[in-house]
C-alpha cells in the first residue's frame, strides 16, 4: 500500500534518472537531480530539528525550485504551503499568522523581502542547499508517514477577507493522481505544459501526474499567456502532449484566432480544463481545429483535492448549450441535495453539489468554525460519523443523467419574484456572436442584473438576441463593456473587482 507521494519520485528517479523532469524558463533538471536536491533540503530541515508534521512555507518565484522545495518538505515529514511572492505584504502576514510556521524556504533575491515581514522563524536559502544521495534519516521518516498526514496547505480567499488554508493529505493526492493517470493513460512518453500557479490547486495534476509517470513537466513562461501565437509555437516546439489550463487561458487563444496560425495536429493529445465554466462556443473553435484531441471538463474546488467530477467530451454541442461536468471520479460520491437535505436524482431539478470520499480536505488550518460549517455530517447517514463537503455550487442532472453546473449558491438570486442562477444567463450570453467572455452580477442596492461583456453590444440588442434563450425576467438591466476582463491570480474572471464597478 502506498502511503505517501514520495514513492513516485523515488521510483521515477530510479527508472529514468537522466531523463528531464522539470523544465522552467531558466533551468532544467533530471529526475535524479530532482530527487537529490529534494533530499538535500530534507537533510537541512532535519538537521535543524524542525518537525515532524509542521508547516513549512515555500516563498519562491515560480520555478523548478518550488517543486524541489515541496518534495524536500515532504521528505522531512512536514507539509508545505506555497505563498505567492507578488501577494501584498498584509495578506502574506495574515497567512503566516494562521500557519505559525517556524521555517520558510526562499531564495537569495527574496531573502530581504522575508526580513521585512513580521516573521521570527528560521530561513533556508534554496541556493545554499547541496544535492545528497540517499539519506538514512529521510528513509526512516518516510516509513512513518501515514496517508492521512498532511502533504500541503493551499490558501484560498475567504468571504470575510481572511484567507482559508485548505489541508490536503498524502492519501487524497494519491487517490486523485492514480485516477488521472489511469483515466487519461498518462505515460513516460507524455509531457505536460503547466499554466497554473503552484499556489493554485490545478497545479496538483501537473506536478504529481508527471512525477508518477515520468512525463516531463514544462513550466510555461507566464508572459506567453498574453501572446497566443508564441504560446502555441512553444507547445509545438516542446512537443507538449497534455495541458490542464483554466478556460480563460484557452479562450484567449480561440478569441484571437491563434489556432489558424499554428498547427498542433499530432502534438496535443489531451486538453483538460477546470476552474470555471468553459463556454461551448469557444470549445467548439478548439474542436474545429483539433478534432482528434481528447477534451475533458474537470470540476471541483480546492477542498476536494482539485477535482471530483469529469466529463470527457463525446458529442457535439450547440454554442448556447452548457457543457456537463459529468460524473463522479473513482472512489468519490456526488450527492445533490435540496434545501431540506433530501437527495435529488430527477432530471432538471437544481440542488447543492456535496461530496463524499477520500478526496475530502481535512478542513481549514486553524479555523474550526469554517471547517465545521463546510465539512458536515452526511445528512443521509445518521448511524455513524461521516463527513461530506458542501461545495455551495448549484447543479442539476440533464437528460443523460450527467451533472451540469448552473451557478454558485451565492450567485443564486431572487429577482422579480423568480429564483435565478446567474450562471444560466452567462451561458446564454456566451453563445452570442462575437462574445468571448462575460460575467453576471446582481446589484442588490438597485435590484438589477448587471452584465459585464467583452463586446460592445447595446443592451436592447443583447436582450433581443437572448429572447430565444432565456426568459425576459432574466435579461440584464445594465450592460458594462469590458474589453479586457479583469482576471485574478488564478486566471479566472475577477468577480470581486467587477463588483466594485456596480
Amino acid at each position: 500500500m502506498q502511503t505517501n507521494v514520495l514513492h513516485w519520485l523515488d521510483n521515477t528517479a530510479k527508472r529514468y534518472p537522466n531523463e528531464m523532469a522539470i523544465i522552467d524558463e531558466n533551468y532544467s533538471m533530471t529526475w535524479s537531480q530532482y530527487r537529490k536536491k529534494s533530499l538535500g533540503i530534507a537533510k537541512a530541515i532535519i538537521e535543524m530539528n524542525y518537525g515532524p508534521k509542521r508547516p513549512i512555507v515555500v516563498y519562491l518565484d515560480k520555478s523548478a525550485a518550488v517543486l524541489v522545495s515541496f518534495m524536500g518538505t515532504a521528505y522531512s515529514g512536514n507539509f508545505y504551503s506555497p505563498i505567492d511572492t507578488t501577494m501584498p505584504k498584509a495578506r502574506v502576514e495574515k497567512i503566516l499568522e494562521i500557519l505559525e510556521p517556524g521555517l520558510i524556504i526562499t531564495s537569495r533575491n527574496l531573502f530581504s523581502a522575508i526580513k521585512k515581514l513580521d516573521y521570527k522563524g528560521e530561513i533556508i536559502v534554496y541556493e545554499d542547499i547541496r544535492c545528497v544521495d540517499d539519506f538514512g534519516d529521510v528513509l526512516e521518516i518516510q516509513e512513518h508517514i501515514l496517508d492521512t498526514d498532511l502533504l500541503y496547505v493551499l490558501f484560498t480567499s475567504g468571504s470575510t477577507g481572511v484567507p482559508k488554508g485548505v489541508c490536503i493529505s498524502h492519501g487524497s493526492v494519491i487517490d486523485y493522481i492514480d485516477w488521472v493517470v489511469d483515466t487519461f493513460s498518462i505515460s513516460f512518453d507524455d509531457s505536460f505544459g503547466n499554466q497554473a500557479p503552484f499556489y493554485f490547486d490545478n497545479s496538483i495534476l501537473d506536478i504529481y501526474s508527471s512525477m508518477k509517470s515520468g512525463a516531463a513537466l514544462y513550466l510555461i513562461p507566464r508572459k506567453l499567456f498574453s501572446q497566443p501565437v508564441p504560446l502555441l509555437n512553444y507547445l509545438k516546439e516542446k512537443e507538449i502532449s497534455t495541458i490542464f489550463w483554466v478556460p480563460s487561458a484557452l479562450i484567449v487563444i480561440s478569441k484571437l484566432k491563434a489556432l489558424r496560425n499554428v498547427d498542433l495536429t499530432g502534438t496535443l493529445k489531451r486538453i483538460l480544463f477546470c476552474g470555471e465554466v468553459m463556454p461551448n462556443k469557444q470549445l467548439n473553435i478548439w474542436r474545429k481545429f483539433l478534432p482528434n484531441v481528447l477534451y475533458a471538463n474537470l470540476y471541483g474546488p480546492t477542498e476536494i483535492t482539485d477535482a471530483c467530477t469529469y466529463y470527457i467530451v463525446d458529442r457535439d454541442f450547440r454554442d448556447d448549450e452548457p457543457l456537463p461536468i459529468g460524473k463522479p471520479m473513482r472512489n468519490t460520491e456526488i450527492m445533490v441535495l435540496d434545501e431540506e437535505n433530501k437527495l435529488i436524482s430527477d432530471e432538471g431539478k437544481p440542488g447543492e453539489l456535496c461530496v463524499r470520499g477520500s478526496c475530502l480536505s481535512k478542513g481549514y488550518y486553524n479555523n474550526k468554525e469554517k471547517t465545521d460549517s463546510a465539512f458536515v455530517q452526511n445528512p443521509i447517514n445518521d448511524s455513524y460519523p461521516e463527513k461530506i463537503y458542501r461545495t455551495g455550487d448549484i447543479v442539476q442532472y440533464n437528460e443523460k443523467h450527467e451533472l451540469v453546473y448552473m451557478s454558485r449558491k451565492d450567485y443564486q438570486i431572487k429577482h422579480m419574484g423568480h429564483r435565478i442562477e446567474l450562471g444560466e444567463i452567462e451561458t446564454a450570453v456566451s453563445s452570442l456572436e462575437g462574445v468571448s467572455q462575460c460575467c453576471c452580477l446582481y446589484d442588490e442596492q438597485r435590484c438589477r442584473i448587471t452584465l459585464f461583456i467583452d463586446k460592445e453590444i447595446p443592451k436592447e440588442e443583447i436582450n433581443q438576441m437572448l429572447m430565444n434563450l432565456i426568459p425576459a425576467y432574466m435579461f440584464p438591466g445594465k450592460v458594462i463593456v469590458m474589453r479586457d476582463m479583469p482576471m485574478n491570480a488564478n486566471g479566472k474572471i475577477d468577480r470581486v473587482r467587477l463588483k466594485e464597478l456596480l
